[in-house]
């Protein structure tokens, strides 16, 4: 079995994941629209980028800005127009008002999803209770990752908390047994700490990016997170 750390990089086009795999991208995140930190692409894009790498790719379910639920209609609409593309991984997750998770949000779309694994994006980093959402959520089928900075300000705010729920993590705590995958604010030099912890899961998107998010991911860029992750 590889040791290899994943790096998961976001790509809003086809031109995005070419970049994103020739730099030594694991998988894609694809979404559209970052000013609402994220929404469902469109099928056809999620078709483009498919045609256009080999890497493995997770689709966002989410139509709103925020981390309610929105219209579950419509998302579970999505999610079918997704499986129609061949989308086969996916990245969702949703609080109630009270900061909870919207277990029954979530269970509805991941029963859409018909096994298929996905991601519990960053609004773990918004809920109450971090460690009843894990627990809520650990039977569910599917579920392998958390999207997580620790902290909703950022890795910086967030890292103990990671490296605690690592140490959980290690110890076999009930729930804890999805991978970390760490991103928002992520910074190359917050590597080292989170290696030593046996964090293996990365996700960028801006950094992939030294002209911002109106210019595409640059695979020099992506390589030098390559290289570090693996040196």
């Amino acid at each position: 079995m590889s040791n290899r750390a994943v790096l998961e990089v976001i790509a809003l086009d086809a031109e995005d994941a070419v970049a994103a795999q020739a730099g030594g991208a694991d998988r894609l995140e694809v979404v559209t629209d970052m000013s609402a930190d994220g929404l469902t692409p469109s099928p056809k894009t999620v078709a483009e980028i498919r045609s256009a790498v080999d890497i493995p790719l997770r689709v966002m379910l989410r139509v709103t800005d925020g981390f309610a639920v929105g219209d579950i209609d419509v998302l579970v609409e999505r999610a079918h127009e997704m499986r129609a593309e061949g989308a086969e991984e996916f990245v969702l997750g949703f609080l109630d008002r009270d900061g909870h998770v919207d277990l029954v949000a979530v269970e509805r779309l991941v029963a859409e999803l018909n096994g298929c694994r996905w991601t519990f994006h960053r609004a773990i980093d918004r809920a109450v209770d971090r460690d009843a959402l894990r627990k809520h959520l650990a039977e569910l089928p599917g579920l392998d990752t958390y999207l997580t900075a620790g902290s909703a300000d950022g890795v910086d705010k967030g890292i103990e908390t990671l490296l605690d729920e690592a140490a959980r993590a290690a110890s076999g705590q009930p729930g804890y047994e999805p991978q970390i995958l760490v991103g928002g604010g992520l910074r190359l030099d917050h590597l080292p700490r989170l290696l030593a912890a046996g964090i293996d899961g990365f996700h960028i998107g801006g950094t992939a990016r030294p002209g911002g998010w109106s210019g595409p991911v640059d695979a020099a860029a992506v390589r030098e997170w390559r290289t570090v992750l693996d040196s």
